[in-house]
């Protein structure tokens, strides 16, 4: 006999489908517009001194992250037909079982993944070109040839993948930020420098050895060297920022699915808000934010918003409009019931 999964295992059965899938869409959509970058244009357009004509080489389009588009609309439509396919039989009231459907059509449904989806690809490409013009500026800024500080940017081809890695296309403006900075510690040859490189968590330790060795011999590390420890840090980089979309989009998707699956049982008769609490569930993890294990089994009317102890009105984890504070790396989950009794004899 199947074990029926509690609210929580079902939760994180759809989280462990849908999150890999959201993480590997973004690399594929950075995969695609490395891969089709043409150097020499970039290249030429640096000798000009264009920076924006160097951008636009890049084509650094929205229609890149159709990858993205999908996947969220395969987590968004899995989260509200697993919504509807776990709502207990409902009865109308001549005792006949209602048909519960998740309809992908509805007019909520659309709004969301349309509005959510734009909004985010047209933030990751603004962030992008930010990003690529600061690493641009910086480069030439420092006395770089145009054909290194495109390199810098787009990445080196893998010689064994035939790939691009490295490169700040991908990354946030932060990230980006964090790379320069990284290369300059680097190429400085002073100790203090590389030791506060040897700081950076999101580093290949790999590289270790070589650096506390230069520090120690007073010797500066090549440029070629220095070329594959930024590269290694920036795909690290890249990595945890594909970690982070996955996380956020998943929650992001499934959260809205829920709350509007229930919504279009009501919009049908099927269901009576007032009949219906949520409650909030949060996730252990290692870094708790500690406002949301405080609010860990609070509960509220359907129509009614969560209250976090900073007075943040939240209508579920990670619903839109709610501030970065309260979602980004947040693994906390809305649990609905339904009241049987009142639903019975309404």
């Amino acid at each position: 006999m199947l074990k029926r999964l509690s609210p929580r295992e079902r939760f994180e059965q759809l989280v462990s489908t849908y999150e890999p899938l959201l993480r590997a869409a973004f690399i594929e959509a950075i995969d695609d517009i490395r891969s089709n970058i043409v150097l020499r244009r970039v290249v030429e357009r640096l000798e000009r001194g264009d920076i924006n004509g160097a951008i636009a080489a890049m084509n650094l389009d929205e229609a890149a992250f159709r990858p993205l588009d999908e996947a969220i609309r395969q987590t968004f439509n899995g989260g509200g037909v697993a919504t509807v396919e776990q709502m207990p039989a409902l009865r109308d009231p001549s005792g006949f079982q209602v048909v519960l459907r998740w309809d992908a059509r509805n007019f909520a449904a659309e709004t969301w993944l349309r509005e959510h989806s734009a909004q985010l690809v047209t933030n990751i490409v603004a962030d992008q070109q930010i990003a690529i013009r600061a690493a641009l500026s910086e480069g030439l800024a420092r006395g770089a040839n145009p054909t290194r500080t495109a390199l810098e940017v787009v990445g080196r081809v893998n010689r064994v993948t035939g790939s691009r890695e490295g490169g700040v296309i991908g990354l946030t403006t932060a990230q980006g930020e964090y790379v320069a900075r990284a290369r300059l510690e680097l190429l400085s040859g002073e100790p203090d420098q590389l030791k506060r490189y040897l700081e950076r968590t999101r580093r290949d330790k790999r590289f270790d050895r070589s650096i506390t060795a230069a520090i120690r011999n007073g010797k500066p590390i090549p440029n070629a060297f220095v070329d594959r420890i930024a590269g290694r840090y920036s795909d690290s980089l890249l990595k945890l920022r594909a970690d982070t979309i996955g996380l956020h989009e998943t929650f992001a998707a499934l959260g809205a699915s829920k709350d509007i699956a229930f919504r279009q049982q009501m919009e049908k008769g099927n269901l009576q808000a007032q009949h219906v609490t949520k409650g909030w569930k949060h996730t252990p993890q290692e870094h708790p934010r500690f406002q949301h294990v405080a609010m860990q089994g609070q509960k509220v009317r359907f129509d009614q918003p969560f209250m976090a102890p900073d007075g943040t009105l939240i209508p579920y984890p990670h619903a839109p409009g709610v501030p970065a504070r309260h979602t980004l790396g947040c693994k906390c989950f809305c649990e609905y019931k339904i009241d049987f009794v009142a639903q019975l004899v309404r």
